[in-house]
């Protein structure tokens, strides 16, 4: 017999016996809207190996995404006029195509999001990310999990924090965090199994310890929920902290989060070309919709944007408390 705390088909976690599915909670299937955002994870290499990662990413990881995928993004970008483009990852500046697939969307006119853990800016090839980024107008999103190193370390791994901070500075000295088009947007997750702090207050100690300290300035703190699947999720069964998490998303189920579910406006790309609702959809490789076009090369807006979306028991980390998105909390 299957315990209440045992894994679920696809990884992802089971609810506490006493509790009702996400699909019951909200009591009715869950529908896009629009397609504002195509967010592209273009693999899973990275420079570093969170404990936090959802997507599992280290150096030692080999899906990049090809160039005909990136083409092919590019080619929805200006067929459909999305208007903004999020690139993530791993850290997706190490791909061969992240310059090229960059550029040739600025000049679609495109808002280009990048999810930049700043510790890369520090490896071979890579200095001139700064310039790069203000060049071309990148909105720069990039965790950090607490304004000192214990926390920051402890998540992210040993001398990050300081490597973090000295990024930051490069930010800063060619514009981020303080001219009009250059936005620099920090992300705050918890170090541990509980929820963030209200993103306002923690947003307000982030940029006063951080330029009290360090003089580090950024325009806005996320506070994203870390959602239990995947290495995170690895850590919650080694903590025997799976079921409490689980327990305390689904007490903090919040209905008011529904309507600003990243999902309702966003579709998500793997580096393969497939299609998902979200990057965390993605990870559980839990597709769209088998009547709907499963690939970036066979893309049809229309039928896409209003798609039903596949939810499972994860999705109580986007919907406890204030929420959780890509932009941070949603009331």
């Amino acid at each position: 017999m299957q315990t209440a705390v045992q894994i679920q088909r696809n990884g992802k976690p089971a609810l506490p016996n006493s509790a009702i599915d996400f699909d019951e909670k909200i009591g009715a299937e869950l529908f896009a809207g629009t397609i504002e955002t195509l967010q592209v994870n273009v693999g899973k290499l990275c420079n570093q190996a969170c404990k936090h990662c959802h997507v599992d990413a280290s150096p030692k990881r080999t899906e990049i995404m090809p160039r005909a995928v990136v083409d092919a993004c590019l080619k929805v970008l200006r067929d459909y006029k999305i208007p903004i483009l999020d690139i993530t990852g791993g850290a997706p500046e190490m791909i061969p195509d992240f310059r090229y697939f960059v550029i040739e969307a600025r000049k679609l006119n495109t808002k280009i999001i990048v999810r930049h853990n700043l510790t890369v800016m520090f490896e071979e090839n890579q200095a001139d990310l700064p310039e790069f980024f203000a060049a071309n107008e990148v909105e720069v999103v990039s965790s950090l999990p607490y304004f000192m190193a214990t926390q920051t370390d402890a998540q992210r791994g040993i001398g990050v924090f300081d490597k973090s901070i000295a990024a930051l500075k490069k930010l800063n000295a060619v514009g981020y965090g303080a001219a009009e088009k250059l936005v620099l947007n920090l992300v705050y997750n918890p170090v541990g199994a509980f929820l963030p702090p209200a993103q306002t207050a923690i947003e307000t100690d982030f940029k006063r310890e951080l330029k009290s300290r360090f003089d580090v300035v950024f325009n806005n703190l996320f506070t994203i929920t870390n959602v239990p699947i995947a290495r995170f999720l690895d850590w919650l069964r080694r903590s025997n902290n799976e079921e409490k998490y689980m327990q305390k998303l689904v007490s903090a189920f919040n209905p008011a989060t529904i309507d600003n579910l990243m999902c309702r406006n966003l579709i998500s790309v793997d580096w393969r070309g497939n299609l998902y609702d979200c990057d965390f959809n993605q990870m559980l490789e839990l597709g769209i919709a088998a009547d709907l076009p499963p690939t970036i090369f066979d893309f049809d807006f229309e039928k896409l944007k209003r798609r039903q979306i596949a939810t499972a028991n994860h999705c109580f980390g986007c919907t406890a408390g204030s929420g959780s998105s890509c932009g941070g909390a949603m009331v």
